[in-house]
């Protein structure tokens, strides 16, 4: 991890940005609220917050893996508060059915992306409205947003036209628009230009905006590295993939054969590379990624490390391979790739989770690119007894983790684990120290014997879900599965009140001696 805000003996936390709401906030974790998230870990001894992608989603979607545009930020993560010209008191702005979809958001124990992405359209559409106003007149947001456009033109151009079409389509699959804006003709796209000119100016500034309050709560996060996430891949109704048909197949889908997360494999839904194009074009558009990427953040996880190696392809009549097929072939692939994402200049880790052959580890450690140690997962299975691997012995170049946003957090997984399982864990040093018997049912002792585990990990960098910091149940993503409880958790206390609240202060003060016996800075 070249970024010197990653290196050395450092602890994470891992938490979705939507989960992080503070009072203010309009029923979901925004950018406003991740300095005070910042000052919490500040108190823990915490030097890293992993977030998982903020790309924008497609109305009605709440994964954040299945985005509208790889370079776009979701304008639902925008703290309409810190927009020029808010006032919660301002009757024009907010109506009283607006005022009453707030404080039902805000009430609510989980995030309703549908409800909260409704309301800020309609707040953000008329704060828009009154910039509008001004465009003509000039001033120093107008000369920043003009700026913006002309030096993010490289992505915002496409996305822009792409959500002003989008929008103009009634959100429908661009395959369904009339053949010649589907097939990008120059006099079709440049007449669309002229014609949605301030729908485009619109989405312009919502980026614009975002980024304003992205690069300030990077300023006054400080020293607190923020890592996050390069998913695999985009829906097929994005910017990406109708701006670059010819490098993406639509007429199939991108996936994982069985593996520990589902007996039958998964079919994500998502394109396929054409990685012959890619290559061709010296893989322009995965670099520009890594660029936006190393814009955003101190370093970022690459989601589904094996795909960029060997990719698993689902045929539309049920038929499977991977692309490509050779060994060598994929080795030589993957460490192309390894190397466009290093030398984008950010520190990057690998999911190298699931199905994964020896030789990607093997070609990950000759890259020097950490991949994730998951403590339950972390075993010499060919040994008798299959005994748990003390994260002593954890590689530096590593990443100790308790679990993944995919994962049931630790009081889940120990309760629901074999005998068998549990009396290995229970040889584990801190396990020892405690006492702790493998009928124990989960408590406060094993939440601590796990994360003091990880803080004694070999491994440089360690990550633990903020679930696993405190014991909690409550899970982030059941793969696989399709309904309103996935993606919605929040914490159960406004992010500000984690300075105040009994429990998140012991847990503070907890980490931090951690952090102190073990050398993690």
């Amino acid at each position: 991890m070249p970024d010197p805000a990653l290196d050395g003996r450092r602890v994470g936390i891992l938490v979705p940005l939507f989960s992080i709401p503070s009072s203010a906030s309009w029923g979901i974790g925004e950018i406003g609220d991740l300095p005070m998230l910042g000052n919490w870990a500040r108190a823990a001894a915490v030097s890293v917050i992993q977030l998982l992608p903020i790309n924008e989603m497609a109305d009605g979607q709440s994964s954040p893996y299945s985005a509208l545009s790889a370079m776009a930020i979701d304008p639902i993560f925008i703290s309409i508060r810190h927009v020029p010209g808010f006032r919660e008191d301002d009757d024009d702005l907010l109506s009283p059915a607006d005022r009453k979809d707030l404080d039902a958001v805000r009430r609510a124990r989980t995030v309703d992306h549908r409800s909260v992405r409704e309301l800020k359209t309609r707040v953000l559409g008329r704060l828009f409205d009154r910039f509008m106003r001004r465009w003509q007149k000039g001033g120093p947001d107008v000369h920043a947003l003009r700026s913006f456009i002309e030096t993010q033109a490289w992505w915002l151009d496409d996305y822009t036209l792409f959500r002003a079409l989008h929008a103009e389509n009634q959100g429908r699959y661009w395959l369904e628009w009339d053949d010649a804006i589907r097939a990008r003709q120059r006099e079709v796209l440049k007449e669309a230009r002229q014609r949605l000119e301030r729908d485009i100016l619109y989405y312009a500034w919502l980026q614009w905006i975002a980024w304003e309050q992205w690069t300030a709560a990077r300023r006054e996060l400080g020293e607190v590295a923020v890592l996050g996430d390069f998913p695999f891949m985009v829906s097929s109704d994005s910017a990406d993939v109708w701006s670059r048909q010819q490098e993406f197949r639509v007429d199939a889908s991108v996936g994982v054969p069985p593996d520990a997360f589902s007996e039958t494999g998964q079919d994500w839904g998502l394109p396929v590379y054409r990685w012959d194009v890619h290559e061709a074009n010296d893989y322009e558009w995965l670099r520009a990624r890594a660029r936006r990427c190393a814009a955003l953040y101190d370093g970022f996880r690459v989601d589904h490390l094996v795909g960029f190696y060997r990719t698993f392809v689902r045929e539309k009549n049920g038929s499977t391979c991977f692309v490509p097929a050779d060994e060598q072939e994929q080795r030589a692939q993957g460490e192309r790739l390894m190397r466009l994402f290093l030398d984008s200049g950010a520190g990057i880790i690998a999911e190298d989770l699931g199905t994964v052959p020896d030789f990607v580890r093997e070609s990950l450690a000759s890259l020097g690119v950490p991949g994730l140690k998951v403590l339950r997962w972390e075993r010499e299975w060919h040994a008798e007894g299959q005994p748990f691997r003390d994260p002593v012995s954890y590689p530096r170049v590593s990443v100790a983790i308790s679990g993944t946003h995919d994962t049931e957090p630790v009081a889940e997984w120990w309760d629901a684990a074999e005998p068998a399982e549990r009396r290995q864990v229970v040889q584990l040093p801190q396990f020892r120290e405690r006492n702790i018997a493998a009928d124990n049912p989960f408590s406060d002792r094993i939440r601590d014997a796990v994360l003091e585990s990880l803080y004694s990990a070999g491994s440089d960098l360690m990550l633990v879900p903020v679930q696993d910091v405190f014991g909690w149940r409550d899970r982030i993503n059941v793969p696989a599965q399709v309904d309103d409880t996935n993606w919605s958790w929040r914490l159960p206390w406004p992010v500000e009140r984690l300075a105040a609240e009994a429990e998140a202060v012991e847990r503070s003060g907890y980490l931090r001696e951690l952090a102190r016996r073990y050398g993690r800075g």
